[in-house]
């Protein structure tokens, strides 16, 4: 049985351990999503980018899924990503994700060849009209060269089940750009983590996090005092984030923040090539900026 997604709240884009020899680490993985929960957090996202996803098995993906969906328990909703380069082969992932009980989807759109307009919303139709599983489309041009305009997502919305967007322009006019347009018929979740308290202020329904896997507490926390209207607190603990959110927005993000989740215990260094473990200065400086914000760190209440 499938739980209702809301698309409210913190979404981690989870990250995925890996052992010394290369396969998934699911005891660790599992730890992560304990705490997750722990804190708080709204949702969980398989195999994004900072999953390392063009690295992933299909079976592999399938391992993560089926170890979330029971780690949950029916208590927050288990989303797969799904980031293909063939339409044929993104409908073939999304049968899979919902043939084992994925509760829905976040669609990437093709990044290696630069679809235009017509053929990005063709590709996004053409995988959710596949599949009976709520879709909230990853909009990041900044790193994936294909901007989802407001014109494609009138387009897009005649489809039911597209409800939602990542929101990573990093333009966040696009949030008021969006809402003047369609209201609620999409919901919005910042997927930029050092935007994403501006983007809680001007509206959005939720924040898609990189630096969760490291700090779901204090994620949780940003996001709840944000909706509560407490800004100046909200705000305090953003303040001390920032240096450790500025890690997300690199394209080390994976190294950077496995190094931060395994500062807390809730991650590895592994990871799987061609990407490999930071070492010498970079990895000096990376944790400089993760120990001297963990002495800071600041106390919840």
């Amino acid at each position: 049985m499938n739980v209702s997604v809301q698309w409210e709240g913190v979404y981690p884009a989870l990250l995925t351990p890996f052992t010394a020899d290369d396969q998934l680490d699911l005891p660790l993985f599992e730890k992560n999503l304990h705490a997750q929960l722990d804190a708080g957090v709204h949702g969980f996202i398989i195999g994004g980018s900072l999953g390392e996803a063009s690295t992933l098995q299909n079976d592999e993906k399938i391992e993560l899924l089926t170890s979330a969906l029971a780690v949950s328990n029916g208590k927050v909703p288990v989303l797969v990503n799904i980031a293909e380069q063939a339409t044929k082969q993104a409908i073939a992932r999304a049968h899979e994700a919902e043939s084992n009980g994925a509760d829905g989807l976040m669609l990437l759109p093709p990044m290696r060849y630069p679809a235009d307009s017509r053929e990005t919303v063709t590709f996004f139709k053409s995988i959710a009209q596949e599949t009976s599983l709520p879709v909230m489309i990853y909009n990041n041009p900044y790193d994936y060269k294909i901007m989802t305009t407001v014109a494609m997502f009138e387009e897009l919305a005649e489809l039911p089940t597209i409800q939602a967007v990542k929101e990573s322009t990093r333009d966040l006019t696009n949030v008021t750009r969006m809402r003047n347009a369609f209201g609620d018929r999409f919901k919005l979740l910042g997927g930029v983590d050092t935007l994403a308290l501006e983007a809680l202020l001007l509206g959005c329904d939720g924040w898609v996090g990189g630096l969760v896997d490291a700090f779901p507490q204090e994620t949780v926390a940003i996001y709840e005092l944000a909706k509560a209207g407490q800004i100046a607190e909200a705000l305090d603990i953003y303040r001390w984030f920032m240096p450790l959110l500025e890690l997300d927005i690199h394209p080390k993000l994976v190294q950077y923040i496995k190094l931060a989740a395994t500062a807390t215990g809730l991650g590895s260094e592994y990871v799987r090539a061609p990407r490999l473990p930071l070492i010498g200065a970079e990895r000096e400086q990376i944790l400089n900026v993760i120990n001297t914000a963990l002495t800071k760190r600041p106390v919840l209440v």
